[in-house]
Parts: structure tokens; C-alpha cells; sequence
């Protein structure tokens, strides 16, 4: 259909939007459409290191006013961290410690098992943060 946007270009649209500094465009449209937690692993997996900032601040925002759906990514953060580069695993580390459930703490204690020492300095610094 004429008009609509495929998912590949949207996420490229939500990459672009971090990269810019736009989290609380990102914000509502996370808000309004839960299908997006799927594709935050994906996301991830991009070479601007603001975007992966931006999804670290944007589920900061999202754990305060809309702690609900965050566990939503979790599928995805766990994909990226059994499979994606380092620097992707590292990210999927950090983000699963500010979602913080149960299951979100065991992919983060997997990760200090990681055949990157960067990961698992992220893993041990997520763990230890949160006590």
C-alpha cells in the first residue's frame, strides 16, 4: 500500500530520532505501540553510539512513567546479548540492568560469563549498581 512505512524504515526513523537527541518522540511512540519493544535488540545493533544512548536514556524515561511494558524487551535484549557484537551485548547488558526484573537480572549474570572482557565489565557494573 502506498503511504506506509516498512519496519526496517521505521527503526531506521527511531535510530535517527536518538542519534538527534529526540528520546521523547521515541518516548510516545514506544508508549502507543508495544510492537517496538520487540525491535530494541535491532536497535541496538547500530554503529552511532548515540543511538545506543538514546535507548539507554529512552527505557530510563520509560522505567519512571511507564514502568509496564518494559519487560516487553526483554526477548529481544536477550537475542542481541547471546548473539550480537560486543559493544551490542554490552548495551543489551546495561538496558536489561535498568529493567531490572527477575528475568531481565538473570540475561545480566549471563553475561559475566562473556567471551568479552567488556561485557562482562558492563555485567559486573550493572550487578553491583543495583546491588
Amino acid at each position: 500500500m502506498k503511504g506506509e512505512v516498512s519496519d526496517d524504515e521505521l527503526k531506521t526513523v527511531i535510530g535517527d530520532f536518538l542519534e538527534m537527541g529526540h528520546v521523547e518522540n521515541i518516548f510516545e511512540m514506544f508508549k502507543r505501540e508495544p510492537l517496538y519493544y520487540d525491535w530494541v535488540g535491532t536497535i541496538l545493533d547500530d554503529e552511532r553510539f548515540n543511538v545506543r544512548l538514546g535507548i539507554s536514556v529512552l527505557f530510563e524515561e520509560l522505567k519512571l512513567r511507564h514502568p509496564q511494558d518494559l519487560p516487553l524487551a526483554i526477548p529481544s535484549l536477550l537475542k542481541a546479548l547471546a548473539s550480537g557484537p560486543p559493544h551490542v551485548r554490552g548495551e543489551a547488558a546495561a538496558v536489561l540492568g535498568i529493567i531490572g526484573t527477575p528475568q531481565a537480572l538473570d540475561g545480566v549474570r549471563r553475561a559475566l560469563h562473556d567471551v568479552s572482557p567488556q561485557v562482562v565489565e558492563v555485567a559486573r557494573d550493572v550487578l553491583e549498581e543495583i546491588g
